[in-house]
């Protein structure tokens, strides 16, 4: 059932305050104002206020002006002008200045008040959604534009280091120089293979559909500590993983796993070089429904002016390992799907957790 339009009423007459509410007050939240002041305290203090009535001749500021004046700060609330004296130089000063959606004779009856809320609610409605359809075009547009450029520079990045190792590679003549020719090719090759996987990702996050079924978190976790063995003992990192699950739960394996393997790739990018007791730790606990997930590690820590840019589109907030600026605006990508939240506490130099909460479907 869609919400009443809460109504804003003005008018110097304290009695058609009173008759006004009255009247309506069981079909409309109503809030009135016996000047225009007192008016513009009441809009700052209810935003959800849609359709506003004034009269035109008050007290110190006129309707047409008060509508007009208004409009910088409260845009969206629907402006209708109540008049006795409704000649044409009014009606040209409302439409022009006021942009006034209606005129209501005074004094005014019943039936036609409530059909102006019911016009002017609906004219508010298209026109709300039409500003927030223009918002995320622009976002969209924002980001596209950023995507373009980002996706240029990173992918011409490692086939130029590929070009400039061909052509130290045709001056060499020993075979060990032109392994080590090969193996500068080759990281090149990789950072463009992964940088191409997260660029998959990201398409599949946005244009894919979500595939639900059962979640055995202890074989999931038993998988992830298979997949990464290797880098850990290559690293020195003690990986421990705990999943505490009593219920079933349901969600999409494939947005989930990109959540993990996203924040579990950081974990171990991000250790400190030097450092001792290199950990990270994986857990979940399954009740009421839902799932929460941690990833914690023992790393370089996140800088607290960059906690609140780390989800965005192709940020970086460390040198220390080759990213793409991907990662984590994926991992929340995905979790937009899931409908899960995540939220992240880090001390430099110290680490990290990410905690993830994502109800079962």
């Amino acid at each position: 059932m869609l919400k009443s339009p809460e109504i804003l009423y003005i008018d110097d007459e304290a009695n058609n305050l009173i008759s006004f509410k009255a009247t309506f007050r069981y079909r409309y939240p109503v809030y009135t104002a016996i000047n225009t002041d007192e008016a513009r305290e009441i809009l700052r203090s209810n935003p959800n206020i849609r359709v506003i009535f004034c009269d035109q001749r008050m007290p110190g500021e006129m309707g047409i002006d008060f509508l007009h004046k208004i409009k910088l700060d409260f845009p969206r609330p629907v402006r209708i002008l109540l008049t006795a004296y409704a000649d044409m130089e009014t009606v040209v000063d409302a439409v022009n200045k006021g942009h006034i959606f209606r005129f209501v004779r005074k004094p005014w009856l019943e039936e036609e008040i409530i059909s102006s809320i019911e016009e002017a609610n609906k004219f508010y409605i298209a026109s709300s959604m039409l500003d927030i359809r223009n918002e995320e075009l622009q976002k969209a547009y924002d980001e596209l534009d950023k995507f373009a450029y980002s996706v240029s520079h990173d992918l011409r990045d490692p086939l130029t280091g590929v070009l400039s190792a061909i052509k130290l590679a045709l001056e060499f003549d020993t075979v060990d120089r032109i392994h080590e020719i090969l193996a500068l090719m080759e990281s090149s090759v990789l950072k463009l293979n992964s940088y191409i996987n997260s660029l998959h990702d990201y398409y599949l996050l946005k244009r894919g559909e979500l595939s639900i079924a059962e979640i055995d978190f202890r074989s999931l976790f038993e998988h992830l500590l298979h997949f990464y063995s290797i880098y850990t003992q290559n690293n020195n990192v003690e990986f421990r993983v705990r999943a505490e699950q009593q219920e079933e739960f349901k969600s999409d394996e494939t947005a989930l796993q990109l959540v993990l393997h996203n924040l579990l790739s950081n974990a171990f990018k991000y250790q400190k070089k030097d450092g001792d007791n290199k950990l990270v730790e994986l857990s979940v606990s399954v009740e009421n429904n839902k799932a929460t997930i941690r990833v914690s590690d023992t790393g370089i820590g996140i800088a607290e002016h960059d906690l609140e840019d780390i989800f965005k589109l192709f940020f970086r907030g460390s040198d220390q390992a080759d990213g793409t600026g991907f990662g984590l605006y994926n991992v929340k990508g995905a979790l937009a799907k899931l409908q899960g939240e995540i939220s992240v506490q880090s001390i430099e130099k110290e680490g990290t957790t990410f905690t993830v909460v994502i109800p079962s479907k």
